[in-house]
């Protein structure tokens, strides 16, 4: 069977069988990508964050990669390059059977394209750092890297990793990265030695206490020129990043987000990194609890078509009705004519649901406070300052599933739901939550079996539609279908690989 495709077509074969458009594409969530409800043995039901989703995919994808290459030899012998094309790790313990297997057979580090290493919160978790070796040794063998993505924190490996990866992984296109805030200069050479990327995260711990200051050394006066960066994501402490990236030259970037947690002091100038790079930027997100001006920021940045800010903050009127100062809030000095796509973080007291409900419990005025200057905000999103608004989304996963727990609003939630729905519906305004649904859309136990059939039938009805045109090389997508489920059959009678790259 194998001989009857040229490799070149089973390996495009293979590729779509195991859904990697999706796993190499270079660019990272952020707040607007959807999350997505599902069946949870614990609860009945559990919100999947576009990071649990991506990680799902990746496992969901090495299966089939594992089915596809122990179905027969000319398979396996086709597919083994194929299998490592990516790699996921829960467990960086991985590494070194990982690094074995490369140094057994060197080609096959050439066929990496993208490194996943996924935190996940055990009792008692390994540091990173003691998997320095087995990690750089990887990288050493995987020349042709693109994706490098690292979720568990790194402390003093993160030196000799980056060091690596500019030395021997100059295609590195995407990188995700989380250091504590002292390793700002190993960042910027780190940057200065990977000028192809185009995607880039980047979380900074606290410094630690006895780091006052961040000293930078001879990297405070490097100007990077990052001609290829599109997309750059900040969390936690990168006060000292932003100041130093206002001088940079980013010319192609189009999206920032910008996450300062539950920090309150010490807010990064996110004004002057705007006013040098904002004039190219089509997507913002700020997500922190000190009120920035928000009617300048938007003006630095005209070209907008989503933003997304914190709509718990309290926002001065440009003119007041009242000595109270209870003017009406107007969140732009004059109207966007390109924003389509709001995003609000924030309103974890907006629905009477949830712990921040509990705390409003001793604390009622603080809490109605609060309220007021949601429903001020929200107020303010209108087609007199964005004319081309579309959509308004709720983005804390937080507040969607204290709503589900609580099956919907509660008190005067309920009230200021119905009140926010009508005034979207009015102005033909989407109101959706983090997951794309229309906001107050919760998932039902009720009628699942109804709903199942009614999923496969539109399934089926999708399938039939997409049946033509062939894809290249003659193949239809049902006897693509059709290969794959064979796969699966046949690798239930046959032993694992004697390698597992995800577990």
């Amino acid at each position: 069977m194998a001989e009857s495709l040229p490799p070149e077509l089973w390996s495009y074969i293979f590729g779509l069988a195991a859904d990697e458009d999706t796993i190499f594409y270079p660019g990272l969530p952020t707040s607007m990508t959807q999350s997505s409800w599902a069946r949870s043995l614990v609860t009945n039901w559990q919100l999947r964050t576009p990071r649990d989703s991506i990680n799902m995919l990746q496992r969901r994808s090495y299966a089939t990669k594992k089915s596809i290459i122990s179905t027969c030899q000319s398979w396996r012998r086709l597919g083994l390059e194929f299998l490592v094309r990516y790699l996921f790790f829960n467990d960086p313990s991985k590494l070194r059977s990982l690094t074995a297997l490369l140094t057994s057979n060197p080609s096959l580090g050439w066929w990496t394209r993208r490194l996943h290493i996924s935190h996940f919160l055990y009792d008692r978790s390994p540091s990173l750092d003691d998997f320095e070796a087995a990690l750089t040794s990887v990288l050493v063998q995987t020349p042709n890297l693109e994706i490098f993505i690292v979720d568990w924190p790194l402390s003093r490996a993160f030196g000799p990793i980056v060091d690596t990866l500019g030395t021997h992984c100059k295609n590195l296109r995407t990188a995700h990265w989380h250091v504590p805030a002292e390793l700002l200069p190993k960042v910027i050479w780190a940057l200065d030695a990977l000028p192809l990327l185009v995607s880039l995260a980047v979380e900074f711990d606290a410094p630690r206490k006895d780091s006052d200051t961040l000293t930078l050394g001879s990297a405070q006066d490097v100007k990077l020129h990052l001609p290829n960066l599109q997309q750059l994501i900040l969390r936690g402490y990168s006060a000292e990043f932003i100041d130093q990236a206002s001088g940079w030259s980013l010319p192609l970037l189009h999206s920032f987000s910008f996450d300062f947690g539950s920090k309150s002091e010490d807010i990064p100038d996110v004004l002057s990194f705007l006013g040098t790079h904002g004039t190219s930027l089509l997507f913002l997100d700020i997500d922190c609890i000190p009120v920035l001006d928000i009617r300048t920021i938007l003006d630095l940045c005209p070209l907008l078509t989503a933003f997304s800010f914190n709509i718990d903050w309290k926002i001065a009127p440009i003119t007041q009705d009242d000595d109270t100062g209870g003017g009406p809030v107007v969140l732009t000095n004059r109207p966007h004519e390109h924003i389509a796509h709001i995003g609000l973080n924030g309103l974890l007291f907006a629905f009477g649901v949830g712990l921040a409900s509990a705390y409003a419990a001793p604390d009622p005025y603080r809490a109605l406070l609060v309220e007021r200057t949601n429903d001020r905000n929200f107020a303010a999103l209108n087609k007199a300052s964005f004319p081309r608004l579309e959509r308004v989304r709720v983005l804390s996963p937080v507040v969607l599933k204290d709503l589900e727990r609580a099956d919907g609003p509660q008190g005067s939630g309920m009230e200021r739901w119905e009140k926010w729905a009508g005034m979207c519906e009015r102005m033909n305004i989407r109101l959706e939550d983090c997951t794309g649904a229309l906001l107050g859309t919760l998932p039902q136990n009720e009628e699942e079996d109804d709903d199942d059939e009614d999923y496969e039938d539109d399934e089926e009805e999708e399938d039939a539609a997409n049946e033509e045109p062939v894809r290249p090389g003659g193949v239809g997508l049902s006897e693509l279908r059709a290969l794959l489920e064979e796969c699966r059959r046949m690798s239930e009678e046959r032993e694992d690989p004697p390698f597992a790259l995800t577990y």
